[in-house]
């Protein structure tokens, strides 16, 4: 079948305005957030409102052999979104309802919401969600539940998966299915609510999510400490993390340290090997105890400047410190960004082992991470016109993730696998999950038309 007989089909089936084939108009949905080079052009973009639209739309799918590349707010940071030539790209950017429920503690959402959109509209009911990814005010919530995003805060409160009670999704032939709904406790037949959280859309098209909420925490009290080797700063982060639960751990090394600085001019310490930002959103006494058992750790592992940003206004210009740190690296020049997590006694060979990485093949990279969940975001900078730094690049790129396995970790912690990772899956899984995972992918959309060669 042609492709206008395709688009005319599904023109047949959705509102006149929410099919797009024009390429002018379809260029801003061929890239996400890697911006990958080999990004294609969809055979038409579609723009649904409802389930129902997107059932139409999967029908049409399924009946062409069409695939379908599933899209949310195009800040995927491993290819997850980006366009296919001759494939439809769906886009939930007019699935934007949501209902809150403070009796359960529950919203219903559809995918195409932002999470601080989330945020802000629970909180008008003292509720939180709290899964927060760096990008959580451009990044959606239907791409949150494709990669199970986490973020700052999942330390202590756990990653989008922890949070999602229920899912409405549409599977390869066009068939919607209501799994889970607003109970905390619910064990009936296979846990297949779980199973679409993290899939990468390849099992089906989520249109709705019944997200679990909690009450409204205090704002965190933030410990802040430079030191002048990585050593030191992960040994405090293994001190810290042994002793209590604290609500945030984050990590900057010094590239990073010093590309935020170039962006703020707030006054970072330029010569730190390593910034730690540690939360504690306890409070009174209990609060009282965690920071000063933080402070000790600072201490003992040779902090060369701590203190505690116990406002509000000063703890918050911190973290916007850290979450600016992929766009003040994207400042330096091209970036490949890294997701990969180890077991976390293993974090300072991590750290140590990219940074040599980086140095044995002339790319510099600069590292961020939640460091209380063992999770880090290399940032591998290159200068892409220079298609001998682009080469180096990518094998640094490839050695990240070597290392990581080698490592007992993972290629991956919460961007998904996306396009860009594919090759390295099967080493960290082993060949029978990875069968495994390739047969569940086959029961489910026998013709491979869900986000082709994303995530599997």
């Amino acid at each position: 079948m042609s492709h206008d007989d395709v688009i005319a089909r599904l023109r047949g089936v959705l509102p006149e305005d929410a099919v797009v084939a024009d390429p002018a108009r379809m260029s801003g949905y061929r890239y996400d957030r890697a911006n990958l080079p080999h990004a294609g052009t969809p055979l038409a973009v579609v723009r649904p409102s409802t389930t129902a639209e997107v059932q139409e739309v999967v029908r049409v799918a399924a009946a062409t052999r069409t695939p379908i590349i599933v899209r949310g707010a195009g800040t995927s940071l491993a290819g997850g979104s980006t366009a296919r030539d001759g494939a439809i790209t769906l886009s939930t950017e007019r699935m934007r309802a949501i209902e809150v429920d403070p009796s359960t503690r529950t919203a219903v959402v559809q995918p195409g919401l932002l999470n601080a959109e989330v945020k802000a509209a629970v909180r008008e009911h003292g509720l939180w969600y709290p899964p927060d990814p760096s990008s959580y005010e451009i990044c959606s919530i239907g791409g949150n539940i494709a990669t199970n995003a986490g973020g700052l805060c999942c330390v202590k409160y756990g990653v989008t998966t922890d949070y999602v009670l229920g899912l409405e999704v549409v599977l390869a032939d066009g068939t919607a299915v209501r799994l889970g709904g607003p109970r905390v406790k619910d064990v009936a037949g296979l846990p297949l609510t779980k199973l679409f959280v993290g899939s990468e859309g390849t099992l089906g098209v989520v249109t709705e999510v019944t997200l679990r909420l909690v009450p409204l925490p205090e704002p965190a009290n933030v410990a802040v400490a430079f030191f002048p080797t990585i050593e030191a700063a992960t040994g405090a982060v293994v001190a810290v993390s042994s002793r209590l639960r604290p609500s945030i751990v984050e990590f900057m090394d010094r590239v990073s340290i010093n590309a935020v600085e170039d962006l703020t001019r707030m006054g970072l310490d330029r010569d730190a090997e390593a910034l730690l930002l540690v939360g504690c959103d306890a409070r009174g006494e209990a609060a009282a105890e965690e920071l000063a058992l933080i402070e000790q750790a600072f201490v003992e592992h040779g902090a060369t400047e701590h203190f505690v940003a116990d406002d509000a206004e000063t703890a918050e210009s911190f973290l916007t410190a850290r979450r600016l740190a992929l766009p003040a690296m994207e400042a330096l020049g091209a970036v490949l960004i890294e997701d990969v997590g180890v077991p976390l006694p293993r974090l300072g060979d991590l750290i140590h082992g990219i940074g040599a990485i980086g140095q044995r093949h002339g790319i510099v990279v600069g590292t961020v991470a939640h460091a209380g969940d063992g999770n880090t975001h290399p940032n591998v900078i290159y200068d892409a016109t220079d298609p001998a730094q682009v080469e180096r690049a990518q094998l640094v790129f490839g050695e990240i993730m070597d290392l990581a396995i080698e490592l007992g970790g993972t290629i991956t912690g919460e961007h998904g696998v996306g396009t860009m990772k594919n090759a390295w899956l099967e080493a960290q899984l082993g060949p029978e999950a990875h069968a495994l995972g390739l047969r569940i992918k086959s029961a489910l959309d026998p013709d491979g038309i869900l986000n082709p060669g994303i995530g599997l």
